[in-house]
């Protein structure tokens, strides 16, 4: 298949002005027709090495029939000549067995066909006779076949149209039964229908052409449109501000690792993360500091979980989510007094906090263990921990505990400022 055209301007760009002319108009240069050559080439390499099998047996066929058909004197005549083809289809075959360069391979086909239309004529010239004019024919039937059926160049394609005609014209000035006038009257006629044939055979490579050109453009704008709704994925599940996930994308992530019955994923823990007078920061420094201030939280969460298995994810406001798959309260517990302890070493500062003059974090850790329940149920467990957190003086780590659920002044989902 030809490359992605999106990613070279210049050849989308190209392949749009192609479009924009007349279908007889159009005319594939550099870049453009090497790709088609590339798309076509096994498909055109098929069909000549085919027709060049194909050429070969009938070859040996029609032999084989002179042989036992006709004097064997005749018969004898036809042998050179004809035993010419077998070794020059053979050649050609294997020329185009794999891509070569075109001049190459443009040279193999037209000098292979040179010397099969030669040896067509020459069976006819050596037999004499009213075997003469017949192969004459039969060399003009077999040049009109390749014309028709080779999606080659236009100008492979007038080579062998010339070449057959040439020869039936060299040949029949030379034939004793008849006239040079009319001679070159009967060129001149089959030349008709043979640049006929080649006109058609233009109008059939110019649409294969359009078709391909067809094929770029729509293969750029089903790349592009892919990349536009790949963009709007990420928009949808990411946060503008911090670039990491968003509520909505921890959401279906949540639903995804229970599965459907939601009590299905064991060993698991999820961090309700709060930066501490997070509003005083905005009020004495601006909520400009305040975004750079999410942003680098945001960044020193991420750089103390596991890449390939944990999850982060900006919550609302000031509060991160964090979910730490296949870990134990011990080793929760770390990892949370780890992004704790960086966050303050960070030293952004908040003068307006009653804990430090640099901001800091409190984090509500629940772990599920043996127990099989909920994501849900898990949230409140870390939410409960972290409001905990933050009554008992913030900038904190706290593990939730059964009996934290229990306690009255305790609201699951309320998280102090």
């Amino acid at each position: 298949m030809p490359p992605d055209v999106q990613d070279d301007p210049a050849l989308a760009a190209e392949v749009d002005r192609l479009l924009a002319r007349r279908t007889r108009e159009i005319s594939l240069r550099g870049e453009i027709e090497r790709l088609f050559r590339a798309r076509v080439w096994s498909q055109t390499a098929k069909i000549i090495r085919a027709w060049m099998i194909w050429v070969a047996f009938l070859d040996v066929l029609t032999l084989a029939l002179n042989a036992a058909l006709l004097p064997w004197g005749v018969a004898q005549s036809m042998l050179l000549p004809g035993a010419i083809i077998p070794p020059v289809a053979l050649a050609v075959v294997l020329a185009w067995r794999k891509p070569q360069a075109p001049w190459l391979q443009g040279a193999s086909l037209i000098a292979g066909m040179f010397l099969i239309l030669l040896s067509v004529a020459l069976v006819g010239a050596s037999a004499g006779g009213e075997f003469y004019e017949r192969q004459l024919n039969v060399m003009l039937f077999v040049a009109i076949t390749a014309i028709i059926i080779f999606g080659i160049p236009l100008a492979w394609t007038m080579t062998i149209a010339a070449l057959a005609l040439g020869l039936y014209l060299m040949l029949q000035l030379q034939n004793p039964a008849i006239a040079h006038g009319s001679a070159v009257a009967g060129t001149l006629f089959f030349a008709s229908g043979i640049f006929a044939t080649v006109a058609a055979r233009r109008i059939m490579t110019i649409l294969a052409q359009k078709t391909f050109l067809f094929e770029l453009r729509d293969r750029r704008r089903v790349a592009e449109l892919a990349k536009a709704n790949d963009r709007l994925v990420l928009l949808a599940r990411t946060d503008p501000l911090t670039g990491i996930s968003n509520r909505r994308w921890m959401t279906e992530t949540l639903e995804r690792l229970w599965g459907s019955d939601k009590r299905c994923l064991a060993g698991a823990a999820m961090l309700m993360c709060d930066i501490d007078n997070f509003k005083k920061l905005n009020d004495h420094l601006g909520h400009a500091e305040g975004d750079r201030c999410l942003v680098k939280v945001a960044t020193i969460l991420k750089e103390n979980v596991r890449r390939d298995r944990d999850h982060v994810a900006r919550y609302g406001g000031e509060e991160f989510l964090v979910l730490l798959p296949g870990v134990n309260e011990e080793e929760a517990a770390a990892v949370a007094e780890r992004m704790r302890k960086s966050v303050e070493a960070a030293a952004l500062p908040n003068p307006g906090s009653r804990v430090s003059r640099w901001v800091t974090l409190s984090i509500g850790v629940a772990v599920q263990t043996s127990e099989a329940i909920s994501p849900e149920q898990l949230q409140q467990r870390a939410d409960a921990a972290l409001y905990l957190a933050k009554q008992t003086g913030r900038n904190r780590v706290l593990l939730h505990r059964p009996e934290l659920s229990a306690r009255k002044h305790i609201r699951p989902g309320s998280l102090g400022a």
